[in-house]
């Protein structure tokens, strides 16, 4: 390409870059009537947008093995404990958390959270706090009857307005079923409830947002802790079931020991002195039962005591990295930012219409 036709396309460009200026400065008018438009709109927004707080903590969850530690297990193999092969494999991987927290038996657990709330005397759970206390803002108002008009249409067709069953009436061994009100809790606290792992980093964050800053920080220290009595019981419910297997067999077998034990004791006292050799063999006959029984609570002794420790051992330890605290400012709305995002917005859809005016208008004179 010569040198000439490469000047010809820089001037080119640079009357249509002139061009374009002088059109946006011609409309300027225009784009200031449009930001302030967009500025009033975000203001607005800013004004009367749900204060929202935002509650958080973090840990990490380990191998409860170092409770016991190397002297611990030295000490039960002195007493002749072996603490091996009796471990649980239930262990729940970290990535599985967020599924639990899913689990709608775990989110009606959590529904039922007493929440401590500026308006209200007594603590109200999540249930009843947005079924018969919360007020949404104005912004949530009319979203509420513009937006989501459709879907408060389709409730009120499905029967939303029934009797809502109590939650705390459920148990695990029956069916749950949701009305159409307790899945939209449901959803709603999914949204407003979370959890994050970081797999490089081992650890995992809850986080809560509700419209006020004590009731955000409840919601995070109940969702953990149920989370983290799940994870345990889930972690040692072998490990309990055989310790309950034992301590029932070690409870027969103590008392039948007591019987026999007594029984040598009234044999002995009873034929102290008697020699025949029909005594002799009757006591060797209760001595051979009171020694195969002692033999068997001894055995069974040692085990209740291997299962006790095996159970510490498997329980999994759960370190805090971060403390759920009663956060001081709200997370949302971010009024500033919003304001500017509303401004420079009104500014470029103030530039669009300019530019679109400039084409239409030439292309009718075209």
């Amino acid at each position: 390409m010569s040198q000439d036709v490469k000047n010809t396309i820089r001037e080119q460009d640079e009357i249509d870059l002139m061009s374009l200026v002088k059109t946006i400065w011609s409309g300027r008018k225009t784009i200031i009537k449009t930001t302030l438009i967009f500025m009033l709109l975000g203001l607005f927004i800013a004004i009367f947008s749900e204060k929202e707080y935002t509650a958080s903590t973090t840990f990490v969850t380990q191998d409860a093995e170092s409770k016991i530690g190397g002297s611990i297990g030295g000490l039960a193999a002195m007493a002749g404990i072996n603490l091996g092969g009796m471990g649980s494999n239930s262990e729940i991987s970290p990535i599985h958390y967020p599924k639990i927290m899913e689990n709608i038996g775990f989110q009606l657990d959590v529904l039922k959270a007493p929440l401590s709330f500026v308006e209200e005397k007594n603590d109200v759970s999540f249930e009843n706090y947005y079924q018969h206390i919360y007020k949404p803002s104005l912004l949530g108002v009319i979203y509420k009857y513009t937006i989501g008009l459709p879907r408060l249409l389709i409730s009120y067709l499905k029967g939303g307005k029934e009797k809502v069953e109590d939650l705390n009436k459920l148990t695990i061994d029956e069916l749950i079923e949701v009305s159409e009100e307790q899945n939209l809790l449901l959803k709603r606290l999914s949204k407003q409830l979370l959890l994050q792992v970081n797999e490089n980093d081992g650890y995992i964050t809850i986080e809560a947002n509700m419209p006020q800053a004590k009731p955000a920080a409840q919601l995070v220290k109940h969702a953990q802790e149920l989370l983290q009595n799940f994870i345990i019981e889930s972690k040692i419910k072998k490990a309990t079931e055989q310790l309950d297997y034992i301590k029932e067999r070690y409870e027969i077998v103590e008392q039948k020991f007591i019987e026999v034990q007594l029984k040598l004791a009234k044999f002995e006292d009873k034929n102290k002195y008697v020699n025949t050799a029909m005594s002799k063999i009757e006591l060797q006959t209760i001595q051979d039962e009171y020694n195969l029984v002692y033999s068997v609570y001894t055995e069974l002794a040692k085990q209740l005591e291997a299962q006790y420790l095996q159970i510490t051992k498997d329980t999994p330890v759960f370190t805090i990295l971060k403390p759920v605290t009663v956060p001081v400012e709200r997370s949302k709305p971010k009024r500033g930012l919003i304001l500017v995002s509303w401004v420079l917005l009104g500014v470029i859809v103030g530039v669009i219409l300019v530019i679109t005016e400039r084409i239409i208008k030439k292309n009718i004179k075209e």
